[in-house]
C-alpha cells in the first residue's frame, strides 16, 4: 500500500482515477439500496437509476413479513455458520499436519484434497442427490452444510497450508523445548500467526455458503428449509412482480455479507504481507 500512497502523491492523476474507481464500486451497492426504496414505476421508467424522490421504506416491512425472509434469512445464516466452522475446522487441522508433521502418505493425501478444487459442481449433482437420498438428508439443514463443507475444504486447505509452510520450524522447536505439547503448540503458538488466513477463509465460505444456489434448489425443496437465495424466486409472480420489495429482500440478504467484511478487512489485507513479516 505504501507505493500506492507514494505514487497518488507524485500523480494528482492517480488520484482522479482512484475516486473514479471507488465511485464505479461503490455505486451497484447504493443502486441495490436506491433500488429498495421505489416502487415499479420509478425503478423501470421515471428514475431507474438515480435516488428515490420518495423513501418507501413499506418495501422492507412488507418483504420482512409478507413474503417469509425471516426464515429464509435464519436457514441462511445456520447453513452459512455451520458451513464456515465445519469447513475451517477441517482445512486448518489437515493443513498442518500435511505441512507440519511427518507422516506416510502425506503429500499424495495433500494432492487428493486439492484435486477438489477442479470439480465442478454441475457434475456431481446426480450423485450427490443420490447419496443424500440415501442416507436419508434430503430436505435436512445435513443436505446443504456436508456438502458445502466438502467443497470448501480443498481451496482452505490450499491457503492453510501455505501459511504454515512460511512459519520457521524453529518457532515449533522453541515451544517443544519449553514442554508444550503438540496441541498446545498449534492452537496457541500457530493458529493466531495464521489468523490473517483464518479471516480471509471465513470472508471466501461464508459468502460461497450464503450466495449458493444449484445445490440448494435440487436438494431442498420444504418451503420452512429454504435459503434467502430460493425465497428470492417466490418475489416473481405471473403477471406481476414486486420489484421494490425483491430489492428490499435483496438489501438484507447482502447485509451480513458486508458486515463480515467489515469485521475481518483488515485481517484480509494483513494476509497479503503476513508472509514476508513471518519470514523478516
Amino acid at each position: 500500500m505504501a507505493w500506492m500512497m507514494k505514487l497518488r502523491k507524485n500523480n494528482p492523476s492517480m488520484t482522479i482515477f482512484l475516486w473514479l474507481y471507488a465511485i464505479v464500486s461503490v455505486y451497484p451497492l447504493l443502486w441495490m439500496i436506491f433500488y429498495s426504496l421505489k416502487n415499479n414505476d420509478e425503478i423501470f421508467v421515471t428514475n431507474p437509476f438515480g435516488p428515490p424522490t420518495h423513501f418507501r421504506f413499506e418495501n422492507y416491512v412488507e418483504a420482512w413479513s409478507k413474503y417469509n425472509v425471516p426464515v429464509y434469512f435464519m436457514n441462511s445464516l445456520l447453513v452459512a455458520v455451520a458451513t464456515v466452522a465445519g469447513a475451517i475446522l477441517l482445512a486448518v487441522m489437515f493443513s498442518y499436519a500435511a505441512a507440519r508433521l511427518r507422516w506416510r502418505f502425506s503429500k499424495i493425501a495433500h494432492t487428493y484434497i486439492l484435486v477438489g478444487m477442479f470439480i465442478p459442481i454441475q457434475v456431481i449433482m446426480i450423485p450427490l442427490a443420490i447419496i443424500v437420498r440415501d442416507l436419508h438428508l434430503a430436505n435436512t439443514y445435513g443436505a446443504l452444510i456436508i456438502p458445502y463443507i466438502a467443497f470448501n475444504i480443498s481451496f482452505a486447505s490450499m491457503v492453510f497450508y501455505g501459511f504454515f509452510r512460511s512459519i520457521p520450524i524453529e518457532m515449533e522447536e522453541s515451544a517443544c523445548i519449553d514442554g508444550a505439547s503438540i496441541y498446545r503448540t498449534f492452537f496457541s503458538i500457530m493458529l493466531p500467526i495464521i489468523k490473517p488466513a483464518l479471516a480471509t477463509m471465513v470472508i471466501f465460505i461464508f459468502l460461497n455458503s450464503w450466495n449458493e444456489f444449484t445445490m440448494a434448489v435440487i436438494l431442498i425443496t420444504k418451503e420452512n428449509l429454504k435459503t434467502l437465495p430460493l425465497g428470492l424466486l417466490f418475489f416473481q409472480g405471473q403477471f406481476t412482480t414486486d420489484w421494490g420489495a425483491m430489492g428490499a429482500a435483496m438489501t438484507i440478504a447482502s447485509l451480513p455479507t458486508v458486515l463480515i467484511y467489515m469485521l475481518f478487512s483488515e485481517q484480509v489485507e494483513n494476509a497479503l504481507t503476513v508472509g514476508s513479516a513471518v519470514k523478516g
